[in-house]
């Protein structure tokens, strides 16, 4: 190293353990130059001359800058390389030195010598520029906390951030959580402020933009990329742990709107925060003198960039959730805590749901649309369609007093009568006893079975078993016996019921024994 370097390091103020490190000297050799400089009167005053300089070193200087030192294990360059080459590192370097050449090797000459060879250079990155309305850069950032209005407690708060790469305007809005919906709302309010809609979009790797992150083949949570399909915009994730990628909105966009807008403040509501924070984005964030474009980007934006975004649609984006469900044995699936039914003939299969702010979708795993509710307004709340559930099922779910009394009014005065008869039982409840009576009209007719509530009347067997037996047997369809007239000079007709007859008799054999 010339020695013109050496003496523009000490006139910097550069220390001697930094200037060691720098030029691969020890620190004695430095402090010994530094004094020969300071003696020279070197490091005050104007700059020495390069040719001057050279003359005063060979007039001064017993010898010139000695040469850095050789290291001890430079002779074992060739394999020190083909063993750094597959990997191995300098403990073990150090030990296959010593049992090959049969001789102590220091371990920090082995770091030093390695540490030579592998000095890697500065990284260099290059500053991309993009086209007006091509591309937004978007993240969320912490914000600390905020008094939530609800509750008026302090709470974490998140400020999300979209910055037009070209023109750097930004949008930014504070939330209390990162979830798919308060992701997707908060890019309708972006673009809603912008009045248009960049071509791409290039999130973070966070859960509620991308489900897998990857360099070549990302995959896009699957509301984000019905909103992107929404607006017209393509998604393009950020390359997993590259940030500098996205230094828009690292720096210029998260880091900016911290260390400007939130820095220093007390805990506020944050609906009271978020007002503060459109104004502060167009009177300071948006006049402010940008460090890279050297222009205002809000009069950037407005000369240039908002005539190149995509227009907006003619209707908003319903956020939406989607999630997958199993439809469980009773035929509904579980959504945010409320139930929904879905076709009977797909329980214990796993449908998409997509909740929307007015509506629950359910769909196949191939992507056919199965039923559509309103979307529930309270927690266990549950959403039926009565064409899901099982045909068979659906007389006893259906079952009233009501129901049945204007099922048998319809049929006939007997079938009345009789399901009458079994709903005042007392103090068994009849009431699935009604309801199968009234099934048999389904299975014959109403008039049979009219019919057949007559005839057990006739008989006093008013019960379901007796009006099936009829029916089954076409007792129904034969007339009713007259009645048995008896000898009494009034000539009344008195019909016995055969259980009394047989409850006589018995009664009789007993007083006899």
């Amino acid at each position: 190293m010339e020695i013109a370097e050496l003496i523009r390091l000490f006139r910097s103020g550069a220390s001697d353990h930094t200037i060691a490190r720098l030029l691969h000297h020890t620190r004695r050799t430095v402090a010994r130059y530094r004094r020969w400089a300071q003696t020279q009167g070197l490091l005050a005053g104007d700059p020495p001359r390069l040719a001057g300089l050279h003359q005063q070193v060979q007039l001064s200087l017993p010898s010139p800058l000695p040469p850095q030192q050789t290291s001890s294990v430079a002779c074992y360059a060739a394999e020190i390389a083909a063993w750094r080459a597959k990997g191995v590192e300098a403990a073990a370097i150090r030990a296959r030195l010593e049992e090959r050449h049969q001789r102590p090797i220091s371990y920090q000459a082995v770091w030093r010598f390695l540490r030579r060879q592998e000095r890697a250079l500065p990284e260099t990155f290059v500053r991309v520029e993009v086209a007006a309305g091509s591309e937004a850069q978007v993240d969320f950032g912490d914000a600390g906390l905020t008094i939530d209005p609800a509750s008026n407690a302090l709470r974490k708060t998140w400020v999300f951030v979209l910055v037009l790469s070209h023109s750097r305007h930004l949008y930014a809005e504070l939330v209390f959580d990162q979830r798919v919906e308060t992701w997707l709302l908060c890019h309708q309010h972006a673009f809603s402020a912008f009045g248009g809609v960049p071509a791409r979009i290039v999130p973070d790797n966070l859960k509620a933009a991308i489900v897998k992150a990857s360099f070549t083949e990302p995959v896009a949570q699957r509301a984000y990329r019905e909103c992107a399909q929404h607006y017209g915009f393509l998604i393009d994730p950020n390359p997993p742990r590259s940030p500098h990628l996205k230094g828009k909105v690292e720096q210029g966009g998260v880091h900016y709107v911290k260390r400007n807008f939130l820095a220093g403040r007390d805990p506020a509501a944050l609906d009271v925060l978020n007002r503060a924070l459109r104004t502060w984005t167009t009177e300071v964030a948006g006049q402010r003198v940008h460090g890279t474009t050297r222009q205002r980007p809000l009069v950037r934006f407005k000369e240039v960039e908002q005539a190149a975004l995509l227009p907006l649609p003619a209707t908003p984006y319903d956020p939406a959730l989607w999630q997958q469900a199993m439809v469980y044995r009773d035929g509904y699936v579980s959504f945010e805590r409320a139930y929904y039914s879905a076709p009977y003939r797909l329980v214990g299969q796993a449908l998409w749901v997509r909740g929307g702010a007015r509506t629950v979708d359910l769909y196949t795993q191939d992507h056919q649309l199965v039923a559509t509710h309103d979307r529930a307004r309270a927690p266990g709340e549950r959403q039926t369609e009565l064409a899901h559930l099982p045909p068979e099922k659906l007389p006893g779910l259906l079952l009233t007093r009501e129901g049945c009394r204007t099922q048998a009014e319809a049929i006939g005065p007997t079938t009345l009568a009789l399901v009458q008869r079994l709903l005042e039982h007392r103090p068994e409840d009849r009431l699935r006893s009604a309801g199968r009576v009234l099934s048999l009209a389904r299975h014959y007719t109403p008039q049979r079975l009219e019919a057949a509530c007559a005839r057990a009347g006739h008989f006093g067997e008013a019960d379901y078993a007796t009006v099936k037996r009829i029916l089954q047997q076409e007792l129904d369809r034969q007339p009713l016996p007259a009645p048995v007239a008896t000898g009494g000079a009034a000539g009344y007709t008195f019909v016995r019921q055969a259980g009394d007859f047989v409850a006589s008799l018995l009664a009789a054999a007993a007083g006899v024994r």
